[in-house]
This record gives structure tokens, sequence and C-alpha cells, in this order.
């Protein structure tokens, strides 16, 4: 090996075909330099960490820079000998720049395809809506520059356009793109931890009297949103199941809806039986053109819940408590029971429950279980709902 000169750098000549030649010290073994065919050079250094081979770019060969790059290629080889990979730890360095720079709108896609694949699909799409519609004031902020207060008046802008219901969906979801972030290295904290709900009253502690059922069947009108109302009302099934009900769902000869297991929160098939109410309100809808689905526009289901719900909620009592959609489901469950319209397994096969009674039964889920039971119970539901309703309208 030659002794490096900017002499011999200048000298060294790439032979034909190659794209760059080689040449290290033979005072400092593993300090080169790397030449190519064009006639730009860098110094490099090689170098063993163990068993593994490691090499490093230096930087350009410029008059004057050798004396520098030998005592930075001596640091390198001396530290390789304590076992620590400078390579690598400049590789990493790099890497957390990368992390450091890369702004929410950039990881928003990474964080969504992640869901797709990991979540149902009408969850992946609300999770979609929120961090791609609600959230797109932080897209040009780096994830490590979202404050706390930043989130809490996102939080309140949403409540203010959208409803509290929507504003406390859209903070969980920004808190798990969030979580995301923190376990790849993007962010360090949380912000949108421990802040408070916006909704006045938690579901789980809500429960709408027949009146209230009744009032919500009055104001809720015979447009879409006022079919899918009333539909829940009838059914005591989920929100998307009914705002996404397609055509190919609903066995029109058998009255009943025939949910895929893609479309059920427990992924599970479940039959809904049909009463002569909740058949009338379905056969009223009117089929545009090819589409296949019974409400909303567009390729999926139903959409606008907030402000529908903001108008419907309008429309009600002063007096009136604040309730939520999901609130029906629950509801019309208690009001089942509480008139022994349904016994308690029955009731759990209506919401598609897999809990309880249910669950036991020869450690096997049934679409059909307690179908007659089912059947007779909304029935009788149906034909009393209506009824309150006629007398509430007087």
């Amino acid at each position: 090996m030659p002794k490096l000169t900017e002499q011999f750098i200048a000298r060294l000549i790439v032979p034909a075909g190659e794209r760059d030649v080689q040449a290290f010290d033979d005072t400092l073994p593993g300090f080169g330099v790397r030449k190519f065919a064009s006639g730009r050079a860098v110094w490099i250094v090689k170098y063993n960490v163990g068993r593994k081979q490691r090499k490093r770019s230096l930087g350009p060969v410029l008059p004057g820079s050798m004396p520098a790059k030998r005592k930075l290629a001596d640091e390198i080889l001396t530290r390789a000998k304590l076992g620590q990979d400078t390579a690598a730890e400049g590789d990493a360095a790099k890497a957390q720049a990368s992390r450091v720079a890369a702004k929410i709108g950039d990881l928003v896609p990474k964080y969504l395809a992640r869901c797709d694949a990991t979540q149902r699909p009408s969850t992946a799409a609300e999770t979609r809506r929120y961090l791609d519609r609600y959230w797109a004031r932080l897209h040009k902020l780096v994830p490590r520059e979202v404050t706390r207060p930043d989130v809490v008046e996102g939080v309140d802008a949403i409540e203010a356009d959208h409803g509290a219901v929507t504003a406390d969906r859209a903070r969980v979801a920004l808190s798990g793109f969030f979580t995301w972030c923190i376990d790849r290295g993007y962010a360090d904290a949380n912000p949108a931890l421990g802040i408070g709900r916006r909704a006045v009253a938690p579901s789980s502690e809500r429960v709408l009297s027949e009146p209230e059922l009744a009032a919500v069947w009055l104001a809720a009108g015979n447009d879409d949103y006022g079919k899918i109302v009333r539909l829940l009302i009838l059914t005591a099934q989920r929100r998307d199941e009914i705002g996404g009900l397609d055509r190919a769902e609903v066995a029109v000869d058998e009255k009943q809806i025939e949910l895929p297991k893609d479309r059920t929160k427990n992924g599970r098939e479940h039959i809904v039986p049909l009463s002569p109410q909740a058949m009338e309100i379905l056969g009223s809808t009117v089929r545009v053109g090819d589409r296949t689905k019974y409400f909303g526009l567009g390729e999926g289901g139903y959409s606008g819940w907030s402000k529908s719900k903001a108008r419907l909620d309008r429309r009600l009592p002063k007096d009136m408590d604040p309730w939520d959609i999901h609130d029906i489901r629950r509801s019309v469950a208690t009001h089942l029971a509480d008139r022994k319209f349904a016994l308690p397994h029955v009731v759990e096969a209506i919401l598609n429950h897999v809990s309880g009674h249910k669950a036991g039964v020869a450690g096997t889920y049934n679409k059909a279980l307690y179908l007659a039971e089912r059947r007779r119970a909304l029935s009788r539901w149906g034909k009393h709902m209506v009824a309150l309703v006629e007398r509430e309208a007087t």
C-alpha cells in the first residue's frame, strides 16, 4: 500500500472500463481514497466491528483536507477497536433526523395503511375521515411540534362545527395516531391524552324513555336520516349497519336483514327480523340508478351524521336531555326486556351480542339462534312503537 499524498491521488488512474479505484494508506491501515472515472475522489475509512466489515465515506478530497480526514479516520478506527460502529451511528442519526423532520401530513397515510390492515373497513374509514378531514389543520406540523393547546383548540373547533360526539371521536382517532408515532420514534408524547370528553352525557348512562323515543321518531322526518333513525328504533341495530344497508343484504321474502361478518362489529354474521313497520320503511326508499345502498349518496352508505343529528335535535322538545344516536340501541333493548317482549337471552341475540346466555350455547354461535323469538319480539315492539307514536302525535 502507498503512502497517501495529494500528489499520489492526483496521479491515480482508474483502469479503463472500471467505475472507480480505491487506494489505502500504508501508515494508517483502513484510511484510503476512492477515485471515480470522472476524476472526483472521496476519503474513506474501512474497519471491522466484530465480524462485520464496515466502510464509511469521510467527504470529498479537497486541497489541504488530508490532515483533518486522517485524524478523523484515526478516531473512527480507534473506536472500532472498542466495538463502536460510527457508520451505524451515523445511519441511525440520519434516520432520526428524517423522523424528526417528517410532517403529520406525510405520516397519516402510513398510519392509515396500517389501519386498513388491522381495523374493520367501517372503522378504518372513520379513522381516515377524522385524520384527513378534521385534523387537516395539523398536517403541516411535525408530531413533536403539536402541543396540548393545539389539540384542545382543534377539539373545540370540531365540536362547534360538527357536535360533541364527533369531537370526542376525532380526539380518539388523533390519540391513536400519536400512539403509533411514539412507537416509531416520530413523537415523544401524546398531546391528545387527558383531554376531557365534550359529550355532556356518556352514552353508557343514557336510556331514552318510550315517550322520548316517540318524540325522536316524530322529529326524525321522512328523509334518509329520518328513515334510518326510525329503523334503529324498530331494530335496535348499530348506526352503521343500518346506514350502510345494501339491497343485497335484505331478504324481502323472508322479511329480514342478513348482515355478513364484515359488516358487524364482532365479525359474526347476523340476521335481523323485520317487523311490518320496518318493511314499510325500507319499501318506501327510492332506488337511484344502479346504486345498491338504501341510504346516502356515492359509493358508501349514509354520511353527514353529525349535521343531521344537530338538525334533529333542533326539532325536539327544548327540555329533552342530551342523547346520542347509539342510545337508541340501548334504550330499545331496555324496553324490550322491561315490557317482557323478550327474555334476556333473546335481547342479546337481537343485539348480536356473544356474551352471557348466547356465548354458552354449545360453545357455538348460530346466526339464526332464537330467530323465531327475535321475530316475535321485534314484531310486538314495532306494533307498540307505532301505536305510541300515534298517541304522541295527537
